[in-house]
């Protein structure tokens, strides 16, 4: 491996606090993360003690209300903590941006009662979240969704598949938008659904190209009992909630990717400065210098571009449009980035020996999950040229 080290990333961070919060986390990465990751991964090892470990730290609810035992720490901030996990090992990264997706319907439409009841656990109590919203038909059309929630007295009976879910059968709680009126986006509700439910269960994982770490697999509700007390916002309100979640969740993907870009771009410079051929490193080398000079331009324009879409949010302004662009914009520019540093270090990127290819494969998943790249661009238009006509 080469010998120089990669300079940490010099980041701009609104308060002191947020500064020692970096430190943190910088820590936890060296120590817990870091050294294991690659092992790990190639074993398909779920890191659930470094979830408890980041929980306990305080950092699965850094974006929510300290009340309710968050962090209240700005989306600037939280984003920048994502990217720092997902540098080191991106089943952690996109497992907190998971997880802080589950937990933001009950933060942002719960009753009073319930967030004082659920919360606590959920932000800083070891517990872990999924978001159930994919299934085997409706993915990217995820208002045609199927799965029913039925009322029965006090009580809602939820019955269907749902499909893709990260942290599918290792999860405590899952938020599930189920059907409970017609057909469309009105006809779905919110639900807040303990992982260990009666009739709840979880298929085989998923075999994936990259994030075997993180197992990701369909969930299937047969006749899960909810009491209407865990229904979250009001009836037909839950693809609205939904939606909201993804604006958030696509500047979470958008952090972790540009975490991945910037680890391979790390690796990328430091075998080609190590690197001798023809007398000199490679890195003196024209060719590949415009190519990690490309590199470097890519992840430094997605920084600023999900860094100014986090700041609109934290003014409590539309961001929307800047959501999507960020997520397109960073998980395109990771793809590129980390094909580049297999490129970049030749024969030896293409083994295990080296992480460039993990990064590689772990990448081409961000260009899917929240929404495809393809969706993204419609929502952009959408913004820029109105709706379609039809």
């Amino acid at each position: 491996m080469p010998d120089r080290a990669p300079q940490p990333v010099e980041r701009q961070l609104p308060t002191e606090e947020s500064r020692d919060l970096l430190t943190l986390v910088r820590d936890i990465v060296q120590r817990e993360i870091a050294p294991r990751a690659a092992e790990e991964e190639d074993a398909g090892r779920f890191p659930r003690e470094v979830f408890s470990l980041l929980s306990e730290a305080g950092l699965l609810g850094l974006p929510y209300d300290s009340g309710f035992g968050g962090g209240d720490q700005p989306y600037e901030v939280y984003l920048q903590v994502l990217e720092e996990l997902a540098g080191a090992r991106l089943t952690v990264g996109l497992g907190v941006s998971v997880h802080s997706l589950a937990c933001h319907a009950l933060a942002g439409y719960g009753t009073k009662e319930q967030r004082a009841e659920h919360l606590p656990a959920m932000l800083g109590g070891g517990l872990l979240g999924a978001y159930c919203l994919s299934e085997p038909s409706s993915g990217s059309d995820a208002a045609s969704l199927r799965t029913k929630a039925v009322r029965d007295g006090d009580d809602w009976i939820i019955t269907g598949t749902k499909a893709w879910i990260t942290h599918g059968g290792v999860a405590d709680f899952c938020t599930v938008l189920a059907r409970t009126g017609g057909e469309g986006a009105r006809g779905i509700t919110a639900f807040l659904v303990p992982g260990d439910a009666e009739g709840l269960s979880a298929a085989v994982p998923e075999k994936k190209m990259g994030m075997k770490g993180s197992p990701t697999a369909q969930l299937h509700f047969d006749g899960v009992r909810v009491p209407d007390a865990r229904r979250i916002g009001d009836e037909g309100q839950g693809f609205a909630i939904a939606l909201s979640a993804l604006d958030s969740g696509r500047l979470g993907i958008a952090a972790c990717a540009i975490g991945v870009a910037q680890a391979a771009l790390d690796e990328a410079v430091a075998y080609a400065t190590d690197r001798r051929q023809f007398g000199r490193p490679i890195a003196d080398f024209q060719g590949l210098r415009f190519m990690l000079a490309d590199m470097a331009t890519q992840i430094e324009a997605g920084r600023a571009l999900y860094l100014s879409a986090a700041r609109l949010r934290d003014a409590g302004r539309p961001f929307s449009r800047e959501a999507a662009m960020a997520k397109l914009f960073c998980t395109d520019a990771a793809m590129k980035v980390t094909v580049d540093a297999v490129q970049v270090l030749g024969g030896y990127g293409y083994t295990a020996d080296f992480p460039v290819e993990r990064y590689m494969r772990e990448a081409k998943v961000l260009q899917i999950v929240e929404g495809t790249n393809q969706i993204q661009r419609m929502v952009i238009a959408r913004h820029v040229a109105g709706p379609e006509t039809r």
